[in-house]
């Protein structure tokens, strides 16, 4: 029996786990997926907020103010990469397009957000030379910034299971019972869990996860946001995350540099079907171009080296939802986790926290709980001296496997072996960005297999991409 079930391992999933590992309680996360950060996490803009944006009073204004430097604090301990390198938001020279620029710096002051400014066109090509010269005026965000949304969610379930979080993976909830004892799990698989508390980290799905308890007061809409990446010689086309002013569809396209010297472009925002859908489409990608390239006129499109597509999790009163189950006791929904869902995402984990505790969860804190966790990257941030010396040591930080990202052997075991272990190709490439350059895994991929299958003790065959039903190999010749 565990003090606490997680239903869903993102972001949102993670850094609850994360912040409650703190306390003496028996924690398990339940994912549907082969990894962790499988859905909106692996898929989105990366972007911390700076919190101008939000409607004063809902819990969006709330939890962003609050969690931008909580999640620059517990980004340090669990070493994810992050940088502060500010947003722009632009208008185009019409009146209500400035207009809307200058209600954001109000209600960003109303928010109690710190470091706005507006600035002139000019101004703002004085530190962004290839903003577009239609620019007219700009909302300065100097307290926004870029974090990889993957690697913080490794890194945070990572450092919860080092202190004693469970994480079970391929686990789709199909069943909830509520007991005497709290609740009673049953994956698709039969694997059956029972737990004292559960809360609802489901993401897309967390309305579904709602219905199992007979709760129905909230209907996630799933809308889908295209993206293009461009490779690294385009990564310092910008140094600021560059917006347009905001629609009811949302932010807007973005063009923004990322952790890794990447360019990013998009999102789109188009309503679709099931949270499943994430295929990228010609007309989706036209307008990511299109409009990206309104802001920043000499983006070049032909560095782009993958597109890719994420479902957000939508919901029509437009505010997160973080509250009491109405059917059971003892349940909480964190749901409708759209932007600025990753901004606040410790924000977030801490308010359930609070909502655990008034339902009566005891938080006793550990002794030994440790908040930080070994740097998977510093190997890379070596001086060639430092890296000489250590591959003496170990001899497989030696050996280069993928040669656009520059990764290591011993990185890839170390990806497999450290807390949460990677399990298939797409697992190794996020915690180690081997398959990520300019080739997109096309020349590492084949290694990579093989060190997973020796490190799992798996035949090759059984190797897959990103789970069930997609194996790389069909047998041998």
């Amino acid at each position: 029996m565990y003090d606490v079930l997680i239903v869903g391992a993102g972001v949102i999933g993670g850094m609850l786990a994360r912040q409650l590992s703190r306390y003496d309680l028996k924690i398990c996360m339940l994912e549907k997926e082969n990894d962790v950060a499988m859905g909106a996490t692996k898929a989105n803009s990366g972007i911390v907020h700076g919190g101008y944006d939000p409607e004063p009073g809902t819990l969006k204004a709330k939890l962003n103010a609050e969690g931008v430097q909580k999640l620059y604090d517990v980004a340090d301990e669990i070493h994810a990469p992050y940088r502060k390198n500010g947003s722009f938001v632009c208008a185009f020279g019409t009146p209500e397009e400035e207009a809307t620029v200058r209600e954001l710096y109000e209600r960003g002051l109303e928010n109690g957000i710190k470091g706005l400014e507006i600035l002139t066109g000019d101004e703002a090509r004085a530190l962004e030379p290839a903003l577009s010269d239609k620019v007219s005026l700009v909302l300065n965000v100097t307290n926004a910034g870029i974090v990889c949304p993957y690697e913080l969610t490794v890194a945070a379930i990572g450092n919860a299971m080092d202190n004693g979080a469970e994480l079970k993976v391929n686990f789709a909830v199909d069943q909830i019972e509520k007991t005497a004892e709290g609740f009673k799990v049953t994956a698709k698989s039969g694997e059956v869990v029972s737990g004292k508390y559960l809360v609802n980290c489901a993401g897309a799905y967390s309305d579904r996860v709602a219905q199992m308890v007979g709760d129905n007061f909230f209907t996630i809409i799933p809308r889908a946001g295209e993206y293009m990446l461009l490779d690294k010689n385009e990564g310092s086309r910008v140094s600021h995350t560059i917006f347009q002013v905001p629609s009811v569809e949302g932010k807007g396209i973005l063009v923004s540099p990322t952790v890794d010297g990447n360019l990013l472009t998009g999102p789109t925002a188009a309503k679709v079907e099931s949270p499943s859908c994430t295929e990228t489409t010609p007309e989706g990608l036209e307008i990511v171009a299109r409009l990206a390239a309104k802001s920043v006129p000499s983006v070049n499109f032909r560095q782009v080296i993958t597109s890719f597509s994420g479902v957000r999790s939508s919901e029509k009163g437009g505010d997160f939802i973080i509250c009491p189950a109405k059917s059971v006791e003892n349940m909480v929904h964190v749901a409708a986790i759209d932007s600025p869902g990753l901004t606040s995402c410790v924000a977030i984990a801490d308010y359930a926290i609070e909502q655990l505790q008034a339902m009566g969860l005891a938080l006793v804190q550990k002794a030994n709980w440790c908040p930080t966790r070994e740097n998977p990257h510093a190997f890379r941030e070596m001086s060639d001296e430092e890296k000489d010396a250590y591959i003496k040591e170990h001899p497989a930080y030696g050996k280069i496997v993928c040669r656009c990202e520059t990764v290591s052997e011993g990185e890839i075991r170390d990806a497999i072996r450290r807390n949460p272990p990677a399990h298939d190709i797409d697992g190794v490439k996020r915690r180690t960005r081997s398959g990520m350059g300019r080739c997109q895994g096309g020349f590492c991929m084949p290694y990579v297999m093989k060190l997973l299958s020796e490190e799992n003790g798996q035949p090759m065959e059984t190797i897959t991409k990103n789970g069930e039903g997609s194996a790389q190999l069909t047998g041998k010749l």
